[in-house]
C-alpha cells in the first residue's frame, strides 16, 4: 500500500501527517507493507523542510522523521494506492492535475479517516498559533490509527 497525503505548500499538514502515520507504522511494525509520503499543490517551498512551528509541535509529541517539501507529480496518480487532500481545495486542485479519470477514485479527503475528530477537513495552521499546529497533530494521529487499524485487518480503504 502507498499513501500520499496533499496539502497546499506541503510545509504544514501533508508533512506532520506523513511524519505521523510513517512513525507509528514503524512502531507497529508496518513500515515495509506501507510507503508513506506527502506533497503539495504548488511550489513555494520546494526542498523546504516542514514549517518551524510544525517541527517543534512534531518534536514535542517524539516525531522526529520528516521529509522535504515536493511538489505532487503525474506520475503519483500511478504510483499511490490512496492520495489523501487535506481540505476541499487540494481536492479541488488534485482532481485537475490528475492526468486519467480512472485514478480519480484514489482521491480522498484525510480528514474522512477521523473517527474521535468530528471534522471534514484538516485546517491549515499556517497563519495560526501553536494551538492550531497541535490541532493538526491531533488529527493526524487520529487518522493515522484508522488508517493503521484497516492495514491490518485488511479492510478495504473506502
Amino acid at each position: 500500500m502507498r499513501v500520499l497525503f496533499v496539502c497546499l505548500g506541503n510545509i504544514c499538514r501533508s508533512p506532520a501527517a506523513e511524519t505521523v502515520l510513517r512513525e507509528r507504522l514503524e512502531r507497529e511494525g508496518l513500515a515495509e507493507a506501507v510507503t508513506v509520503d506527502s506533497a503539495g499543490t504548488i511550489d513555494y517551498h520546494l526542498g523546504s523542510e516542514p514549517d518551524p512551528r510544525m517541527r517543534k509541535a512534531l518534536r514535542a509529541r517524539g516525531y522526529t522523521q520528516w521529509s522535504r517539501c515536493r511538489l505532487v507529480q503525474p506520475q503519483d496518480f500511478f504510483d499511490f494506492d490512496l492520495i489523501l487532500a487535506m481540505d476541499q481545495q487540494n481536492l479541488l486542485d488534485l482532481r485537475r492535475l490528475c492526468p486519467r479519470p480512472e485514478l480519480l477514485d484514489k482521491l480522498k479527503l484525510a480528514a474522512s479517516y477521523c473517527t474521535r475528530h468530528n471534522v471534514t477537513i484538516i485546517p491549515d495552521p499556517y497563519y495560526g498559533q501553536a494551538a492550531d499546529f497541535e490541532h493538526v497533530l491531533d488529527l493526524a494521529e487520529d487518522l493515522s490509527q484508522n488508517l493503521i487499524q484497516a492495514f491490518k485487518t485488511q479492510t478495504p480503504l473506502t
